[in-house]
């Protein structure tokens, strides 16, 4: 079903809106960023595949020449491992991945905390390995001005990426932290289905620091790659975002989608599409 005529009163603008860079993920950073630019995206979600392909140094100047803010970074955390030298290991790529966060402007790292490692699969564990990781990175993060969001997962990613499933989790671990340093990223394609949700977010409140949109398509085909743009799915948009927005956070939205027909879609095509559907649905 095409999405009804936006609101101009209930829209939350342009301004706000981020291009996440995995919704083209077939396209370069440089090509993402010179699109957004081209078409008034404000805001870019740099990815750390495509960073390291083009290079730090080259990202910060493209996003400095282009006028485009990075509103986030992604990914860090995946902290649980199987031996304390991985651990480690882990522990210093997160930093690598602040000190590429603060380059760029962002001062958001977003968190993909991480699964329970074999050969236990002891997933109590991996959840205080993910907590001891957030605690070993803060002083780091705080240094160099970035703030860490942990972002749960849906529970079908809880074996492979995502220990952390649900917001309260999520919440109850990040209230550990100084709220200054640690925050929430409510992703609505994880958390959608929430029985506590509207609940939790306002539980959140002074928390929040990153939200991204996309919808959860049915039937699903693959629950990693099952993102639609937004009003092709089930998912109450517009909802959440104002219960987001009562929780205190205004800052920008990112549209985030795993999808091969999106990644497929020319970004001259593709950027028109999402600043439609953001301010239509979202």
């Amino acid at each position: 079903m095409r999405p009804s005529p936006a609101d101009p009163f209930g829209s939350p603008g342009i301004s706000r809106l981020s291009f996440n860079e995995i919704t083209a993920e077939r396209a370069s950073l440089a090509d993402a960023v010179d699109a957004c630019a081209r078409h008034g995206v404000p805001y870019i979600a740099v990815w750390r595949h495509k960073l390291a392909e083009t290079g730090l140094e080259r990202a910060v100047r493209l996003v400095r020449d282009a006028g485009v803010r990075v509103s986030s970074v992604c990914r860090g955390g995946m902290f649980p491992a199987a031996s304390a030298t991985e651990r480690e290991a882990r522990i210093e790529d997160n930093r690598r991945a602040v000190d590429e966060a603060a380059a760029l402007g962002a001062e958001v790292l977003v968190l993909v905390c991480g699964a329970a490692p074999p050969p236990g699969r002891n997933i109590a564990a991996a959840r205080r390995m993910v907590a001891d990781g957030i605690a070993r990175l803060v002083p780091y993060a705080a240094e160099r001005g970035v703030r860490l969001g942990i972002e749960p997962m849906h529970p079908a990613f809880a074996a492979e990426r995502s220990c952390i499933t649900t917001l309260r989790e999520a919440r109850c671990l990040a209230e550990r932290f100084d709220p200054a340093m640690v925050g929430l990223v409510a992703d609505v394609y994880h958390i959608w289905w929430d029985p506590d949700l509207y609940e939790e977010l306002a539980r959140a409140a002074g928390r929040l620091v990153a939200f991204h949109v996309s919808d959860w398509l049915v039937p699903v085909q693959d629950v990693l790659m099952n993102r639609g743009m937004m009003g092709d799915g089930v998912i109450e948009l517009r909802r959440i975002r104002e219960a987001v927005e009562r929780a205190a956070y205004a800052g920008p939205i990112e549209v985030e989608i795993f999808n091969e027909a999106v990644w497929s879609t020319p970004l001259d095509a593709l950027l028109p599409l999402v600043k439609e559907r953001y301010l239509a649905c979202v």
